[in-house]
């Protein structure tokens, strides 16, 4: 039987009748069925993998012609990985003044940005080709799968490349330096922009985007408190500041790694198919190793809290989880939305009563409330950060749907001759969107409640609703969701999905995380030369790799 948040001493306290048909909803929804229901061998999400626990048997490691494709797949990838990194000298988001333009081998691909950037698309592509091959072996279901040690040494081959080389996709971390410089200096990186505080001239600020110069941080007040440390061993050394917030962002993404097979095994979900989808994602690579956002340590602080107070059920565990979550949301404020999905499994723990349910809720209500009244004080900087929320929402893109359809109003209401009424339709478009994001949250509270839903994968569900229907949107968003979602749910239409959406996004961003001024034309070049290249490889490793086409392998039996 699957209880993915309940034990037999949480059993014993709910009361029977309303604990027997909430696990009835529990066991559905994790892909068993209850007597006089039929499964549906098509259905991803029908069994789940663990003997005795999860209702069926593990899968085998992979055979001899399995692990030859396995090596296949890690070599293709490195090989990407690395051509990805010769491209980000030339085609990156390298600092103005690029310490390696004057080098006389190490600078060719800053002389020659062509070539660089067809060497950016080519890896990306040979990097997104091979997390596709990879995919094929760590399907759920399948009889033979790839071992989690194997995926975390993977990880590390396609990741080393990005990690030593320029950032690609985003200048985002030359804006964590100079706020975080701007805290440092004593300034109030909520009132202050860094050319304001910093001026125009200085190192930190001369790489910080012409948009994002004159506004101040939107980022939580624990971030920036932890950036003044930084700023005060970096100093004004750009390069050593880049790399030390890579070191920092990967510690992040340790903690995920730690965390993602554990949680997947408490969802009923294989290991090795959480890894591969939420893990070794193109996006993760591309906009947490290379790009070096800050979702990295939002979604590995709070995916290790999640864990360790589902380890440790007590009051104690209950309010480390809840600092813990309030850290990872003073951080970035989608980190606060896993305080509630949390206080729901505590509560299905409990036994699933409304007084469980109201204790739980004032417990970590209190937690929040205490610990950022802490971070707030410690700071320095008072409420400030609640007002800074809405900075990024200053750049309008049509990559926000909701943006897109206040803006497309706008534009008609102009064409139609009854004025330009841009702004009035995108504040509209902003409420919708908050609005429905907390019908979704709501929801989704609502049903993991009642054991219809895990409550991880409502956690994903909120996430990505969030993602989409906020003002802006960028690519590396889709971490938010992407990772609770795929240790959560084995549901195959979604896997695909969101397979098919990860490769797609992953290729959407150009690699210098800029526009092409004045040089569009290195574009057509540049993507006609990695195409070629790129069937070429395919062309020579085509009988060698195992192709993402649908499986024919043996699907694992249930076990009684």
């Amino acid at each position: 039987m699957n209880v993915t948040y309940f034990d037999k001493r949480c059993q014993s306290a709910a009361r029977p009748g309303d604990l027997t048909h909430r696990l009835r909803f529990v066991i559905v929804a994790a892909g068993e069925t209850t007597r006089g229901e039929q499964s549906d061998p098509t259905r991803g999400d029908e069994r789940t993998t663990r003997t005795g626990e999860h209702g069926a048997a593990d899968p085998g490691p992979l055979d001899r012609a399995e692990r030859r494709q396995l090596d296949v797949v890690r070599r293709f990838g490195t090989t990407g990985s690395l051509i990805l990194a010769v491209g980000a000298i030339g085609a990156g988001a390298a600092p103005v003044s690029n310490p390696v333009a004057g080098v006389r081998l190490l600078g060719v691909p800053v002389r020659m940005p062509t070539v660089a950037m067809a060497c950016a698309w080519l890896g990306m592509m040979m990097l997104v080709m091979a997390w596709l091959w990879l995919g094929k072996l760590c399907w759920p279901r399948r009889a033979r799968t790839a071992t989690v040690t194997q995926l975390v040494r993977t990880l590390v081959m396609w990741s080393l490349p990005l990690a030593v080389a320029p950032p690609l996709f985003s200048t985002d971390m030359y804006g964590y330096l100079a706020q975080s410089e701007v805290a440092a200096r004593g300034f109030d990186p909520y009132v202050l922009g860094s050319a304001a505080a910093l001026g125009v001239d200085h190192p930190f600020t001369s790489n910080v985007p012409n948009i994002w110069r004159d506004t101040p941080s939107p980022y939580g007040p624990l971030f920036l408190m932890f950036g003044q440390l930084i700023s005060r061993i970096v100093g004004d050394d750009v390069v050593f500041g880049v790399l030390v917030w890579r070191v920092v962002m990967l510690l992040g993404l340790g903690l995920a790694i730690w965390a993602v097979p554990r949680l997947a095994r408490r969802c009923g979900v294989h290991p090795t198919a959480a890894m591969w989808l939420g893990i070794l994602n193109p996006v993760v690579l591309f906009h947490v190793v290379s790009g070096m956002h800050n979702e990295a340590l939002m979604a590995g602080i709070m995916l290790a809290a999640i864990e360790f107070g589902l380890r440790k059920p007590g009051v104690v565990g209950l309010i480390v989880t809840g600092v813990l979550l309030t850290i990872a949301g003073a951080i970035k404020p989608p980190g606060f939305v896993a305080l509630g999905f949390f206080g729901i499994a505590v509560v299905l723990r409990r036994g699933g009563r409304f007084r469980d349910l109201f204790a739980v809720a004032a417990q970590l209500l209190a937690v929040f409330l205490a610990t950022m009244a802490v971070i707030t004080l410690a700071s320095g900087w008072g409420l400030g950060w609640i007002e800074t929320f809405d900075v990024p929402n200053r750049v309008k893109t049509f990559m926000a749907p909701l943006t897109a359809l206040g803006m497309t109003g706008g534009g008609i209401s102009t064409v139609l001759g009854l004025g330009n009424h841009t702004d009035a339709m995108l504040a509209i478009t902003k409420v919708i969107g908050y609005l429905l994001t907390a019908g979704v949250c709501l929801r989704m509270l609502w049903l993991s409640f009642r054991g219809r839903l895990e409550p991880l994968a409502g956690l994903g569900i909120t996430l990505g609703v969030l993602a989409v229907a906020v003002p802006v949107l960028w690519p590396w968003y889709l971490v938010w969701s992407v990772i609770p979602l795929a240790l959560a749910t084995n549901d195959n239409r979604f896997r695909i999905t969101a397979m098919v959406v990860s490769a797609a996004v992953s290729l959407l961003v150009p690699p210098t995380g800029a526009g092409y001024v004045l040089r569009a034309y290195q574009i057509p070049l540049a993507v006609t030369a990695a195409l070629i290249a790129f069937a070429v490889v395919v062309l020579l490793v085509r009988r060698k790799v195992p192709w993402p086409t649908p499986a024919r392998d043996r699907v694992l039996p249930a076990t009684s």
